[in-house]
């Protein structure tokens, strides 16, 4: 069998353009870091916001907000008696010459004091209409907050984010490749329906992959760009994009050097993303798929689906308690949940649009209400570390790669059962 050829030709030709994405990527960050200069200089801003997330905390609600303007995402607060701030267009006033921000501060999710300066509705659009859709179907909150999460990347409320994170199933409620991926399934599966009869007819000679492929690309671009586009969701579709384009011009798509293009052009393109800890989490779940892809060369479709889907949770879960710290029982069932998701998703996006959504809301409230005691756990800096670096040297060897997984797995058996 002809194997097929990697994406660099030898180790030069990759190493210069990685120096070369570098040197863009640095570019990036000191264009940045001069904004960072002249928005700290100033003794205020004007500038409207989009409220993200509101919280309620004694006298004051803290808001989580973006500004297209700026483009910048920050956290503020103000007094709870401004009222409601749903669906509403806030103009601040911002004092970043008091607010004490560092250039890595920028780059992520800061506080920022500010002052209201007007308050206004905003204008009901396409997005409105839908997740009002998905509202008048489902009698419970928490319900609602799930299907608009998952199906437009609304934020959700911390009670719900409680349960999915004693269910060990955030992934699935954060929009991510994931989700794309089941997508472009399901749009490809649709779009090449349509399009054979007449390829067969009129255009023989063309390739559905190449021009249904294309269409999926443009409607999946547009829905990224739909839900405002979530770090983790930007890197699936330039994963999928750049990988569209290797299939078709015949290279190996499951490779590190792959992902490693991946991560520089997305960050060459948004440098913030550099910076997003929820992109690197997304990274180091392709970067397990793909070491469990090199190290069991099986071909039987459901075994293969099987050790991936056991296989990323048991390797992620370090990686995770690096920087999360909450270990439930109940998070035993995410593989199991992550299979059945791959079916329930397309299943509830169609059941929506029939308004028939609230089929399986008994279910799911039953999910959400099993009762596990929770405790808190966080993997020490320097673990991490090592088990980063190991993870690293299981791409070059095989014993390394056993060594995780047997790593991975008393991690495991340690926090469930201890």
């Amino acid at each position: 069998m002809i194997e097929k050829p990697q994406l660099f030709s030898n180790k030069r030709e990759s190493n210069f353009i990685v120096l070369l994405f570098l040197i863009v990527i640095s570019i990036r960050l000191y264009s940045l870091y001069s904004d960072y200069k002249i928005f700290i200089s100033k003794p205020f801003y004007f500038t409207y916001v989009d409220i993200i997330q509101e919280y309620k905390k004694g006298r004051y609600s803290i808001l989580r907000v973006y500004s297209k303007s700026l483009d910048l995402e920050f956290f503020t607060n103000i007094y709870n008696r401004e009222g409601n701030f749903t669906n509403k267009r806030v103009r601040l006033k911002l004092f970043p010459s008091y607010s004490n921000i560092s250039f890595i501060d920028y780059l992520t999710t800061f506080y920022i004091k500010s002052k209201i300066n007007e308050i206004k509705p905003l204008p009901s659009g396409i997005k409105d209409a839908l997740l009002n859709k998905i509202a008048v179907q489902h009698r419970d909150k928490l319900i609602r907050e799930f299907y608009q999460a998952i199906f437009l990347a609304n934020p959700i409320s911390k009670e719900l984010r409680e349960k999915i994170t004693r269910l060990g199933v955030n992934h699935l409620i954060a929009l991510s490749g994931f989700h794309l991926t089941i997508l472009w399934g399901i749009l490809f599966f649709i779009l090449n329906r349509v399009y054979k009869p007449f390829q067969q007819i009129y255009f023989p000679y063309r390739f559905n992959l190449i021009d249904v492929g294309f269409i999926v690309l443009i409607v999946l671009a547009l829905f990224v760009h739909f839900v405002d586009y979530p770090a983790s969701l930007i890197r699936s579709y330039i994963m999928i994009l750049f990988g569209w384009l290797l299939i078709i011009i015949g290279v190996e798509l499951i490779s590190f050097e792959f992902l490693t293009m991946v991560i520089l052009i997305t960050v060459a393109i948004f440098p913030k993303m550099g910076f997003s800890l929820s992109f690197w989490l997304s990274i180091a779940g392709v970067f397990y798929i793909f070491l469990l892809l090199k190290n069991f060369k099986i071909k039987n479709s459901i075994a293969i689906t099987l050790i991936i889907s056991f296989g990323i949770f048991i390797l992620m879960l370090p990686i995770t308690h690096i920087f999360f710290t909450t270990i439930s029982k109940t998070q035993l069932y995410s593989p199991i949940l992550s299979l059945i998701f791959t079916i329930f998703y397309p299943l509830t996006i169609f059941l929506h649009i029939l308004n028939m959504g609230d089929i399986f809301d008994t279910a799911l409230l039953r999910l959400f209400e099993l009762e596990s005691s929770t405790q808190d756990f966080k993997m020490p800096i320097l673990y991490g570390v090592f088990y980063i670096l190991l993870s690293i040297g299981a791409i070059y060897s095989k014993i390394l790669f056993y060594i995780l997984i047997l790593i991975s797995l008393v991690f495991t058996i340690y926090i469930y059962t201890f």
